[in-house]
């Protein structure tokens, strides 16, 4: 009886696993939109500092997302690309100063959200 009771049990737990929908895939074109989020909000940032004296105009050059084939817990790599151009507003007026600057994510497909540069 005990036998009976112990197959019954394993056959509903297996039969379960079975039925159990996986988790869909996530793909580029949902976490896309979430670094393009984190950009923007780098823009505003980075356009809003403390008035010292300096002026600074953040331009979105690149967002990008990369797969990472065999990575499940971080599937995507991403990039964010930004034109800064400052200038100073001292007696004289130096010219303004134009660089580049790139910063690094991973999805974290648990946390369902971008982290910088890990």
């Amino acid at each position: 009886m005990r036998t009976s009771f112990l197959s019954v049990v394993f056959g509903l737990t297996l039969a379960a696993a079975a039925c159990a929908k996986p988790e869909p895939k996530i793909t580029r074109d949902q976490v896309l939109p979430l670094l393009q989020q984190e950009a923007a909000r780098m823009k505003a940032d980075g356009e809003n500092m403390p008035d010292v004296g300096v002026k600074a105009i953040w331009t979105i050059v690149a967002v990008e997302a990369h797969e990472q084939p065999g990575n499940d817990a971080k599937p995507f790599k991403g990039t964010l690309r930004f034109k800064i151009e400052s200038s100073a507003r001292a007696l004289g007026g130096q010219p303004p100063e134009s660089f580049e600057k790139k910063f690094d994510y991973v999805y974290d497909a648990a946390q369902k959200k971008w982290l910088f540069g890990s």
